[in-house]
């Protein structure tokens, strides 16, 4: 008797492991969350110092590339990287299923990295810069799906375990960095690359151990593409990519501008979608009436990210040229202030998910904390003004933490939102789409971020932060003036 009631609860004691095995949540989260903290470890960690490799002298290390147009280039990157999270959300939907494609994206990663620190020169960037855009991209369309993959639709543990898999991200983004940097400036920016391919192998191998235990919906595909299309598709792609070499080999697309054409393709892409959803049948009254709510939103959101995005812009040049980097007579690397922002996230995001919970029904709407977190964006550009004009190193390293804790805080009202924002106004035949949207808009603002910032030189460095900072704020005003209009549209959602 005794055997027989161990052997029937011994599955039963392994199923409750696996569901509860990681700080109180399904074992597999702790999958996804290391395979996402190292893919953003080796993502911060060569971004972080992917600007200055690009302007930096040859005998500095770098490339020397002129700085307005390495800004671009790094501007374009990011940009790049939102536009491929569409591509990586339809080969989820159409061919693969979110967990292949989330393992073949860390794989051709891992590829970038590698390239770059492996291939010299413009090559290496180009190749490297290439693979990681598009990894990137298909990850993170598919990291988010497959963590809400692992509960049931009202399990009261799954808020928890985005917290923890958010939290994950922000462990990547403080120590890539800080890691990479360390590198770059005792060995050299070829081993802060090599280091940010070992971090993305690092996760690939404990994501491989673990993808047994995923569930199958994390492979399902949800709307098969008919076979009889599969080659209308592949002759698109192969289209489209002899198209992207031709331009580049005649140089009609540049490094210079580079971030204007993700800019127009990203515009364009933007149209198409609104007027694919816009004019469908299949939408009721109130379906459309929230898509037409979600253009202002759409254009306040590329108007935030064109300005939080050129921490990899306007702050790393500053950070560089004009930023006190002293710690007791020993000069940190310029990539360790992209690690300021992931700790205000992990020490504050907590706190305004216990704001909001706290007000309920009294807290803002959706277009008023779009407009209040645009309005802080550009105040934050404001604050540069007070050490505008200073020499070499004259800035305070804690003046460059206030001023990154205000980008963080305009962050924290407006990013988690606008995802949600656009999960709760999509119609019902065009949920994928609507998030498509949303990432459109950060891929335009990121592209922007870069082309703004060829403007950015330190003799007009008050005009810049003036004027951009004063157009993120009448643009956050403009929204809150016609807030009750956008609520009224949305129909019911807040």
């Amino acid at each position: 008797m005794g055997a027989m009631s161990e052997t029937d609860t011994a599955p039963a004691r392994r199923d409750d492991d696996a569901s509860h095995g990681f700080f109180g949540q399904p074992r597999a989260l702790a999958n996804i969350f290391g395979v996402e903290m190292w893919e953003r470890f080796s993502f911060y960690g060569m971004q972080g110092i992917l600007l200055i490799y690009l302007y930096y002298s040859v005998e500095r290390g770098g490339l020397g590339i002129d700085q307005p147009t390495a800004a671009g280039v790094v501007g374009a990157y990011g940009g790049a990287v939102y536009l491929a999270t569409i591509l990586g959300a339809w080969l989820a939907d159409r061919l693969f299923g979110s967990e292949r494609v989330l393992f073949w994206s860390a794989v051709v990663i891992m590829a970038g990295h590698i390239s770059l620190a492996l291939i010299p020169g413009v090559a290496g960037v180009l190749v490297g810069l290439l693979f990681v855009a598009l990894g990137s991209g298909g990850l993170k369309a598919n990291a988010t799906r497959i963590v809400g993959t692992l509960y049931e639709e009202k399990d009261p543990r799954r808020d928890a375990g985005f917290s923890l898999f958010y939290l994950g991200i922000n462990l990547g983004a403080f120590f890539g960095p800080l890691l990479t940097g360390l590198l770059q400036t005792t060995l050299g920016f070829h081993w802060g690359f090599a280091l940010a391919a070992v971090g993305m192998a690092i996760g690939l191998i404990q994501y491989s151990l673990g993808r047994k235990r995923l569930p199958d919906a994390s492979r399902h595909v949800p709307n098969p593409l008919e076979r009889r299309r599969y080659p209308l598709v592949i002759g698109i792609g192969v289209a489209g990519i002899i198209v992207i070499v031709v331009l580049v080999l005649t140089h009609v697309i540049n490094a210079f501008n580079l971030a204007l054409w993700v800019i127009g393709v990203t515009i364009v892409a933007a149209i198409a979608y609104f007027v694919v959803i816009l004019s469908s049948r299949l939408l009721n009254s109130d379906e459309r009436s929230r898509i037409l709510a979600f253009i202002p939103l759409f254009i306040t959101n590329a108007a935030f990210w064109s300005l939080y995005q050129q921490q990899f812009t306007v702050v790393t040049i500053y950070s560089d040229e004009r930023l006190n980097r002293d710690l007791f007579g020993w000069e940190f690397p310029v990539s360790w202030v992209q690690s300021i922002n992931p700790i205000f996230i992990i020490l504050l995001s907590g706190v305004f998910a216990a704001i909001w919970t706290k007000w309920g029904e009294k807290q803002p709407s959706t277009p008023i904390k779009f407009a209040a977190g645009t309005v802080v964006m550009g105040l934050a550009f404001f604050l540069f003004l007070f050490w505008a004009g200073g020499g070499k190193n004259s800035t305070p390293l804690l003046a460059m933490v206030g001023i990154l804790l205000v980008f963080t805080i305009a962050e924290l009202l407006i990013s988690p939102v606008g995802l949600s924002a656009s999960t709760k106004l999509a119609p019902r035949s065009f949920q994928a789409q609507m998030v498509a949207l949303y990432f459109l808009s950060v891929a335009l603002g990121t592209a922007m971020a870069g082309q703004l910032a060829k403007l950015y030189k330190p003799e007009t460095e008050g005009v810049y932060f003036s004027i951009i900072g004063g157009v993120a704020v009448v643009i956050g005003i403009l929204l809150a003036l016609i807030s009750p209009w956008v609520l009224r549209m949305m129909r019911g959602v807040r």
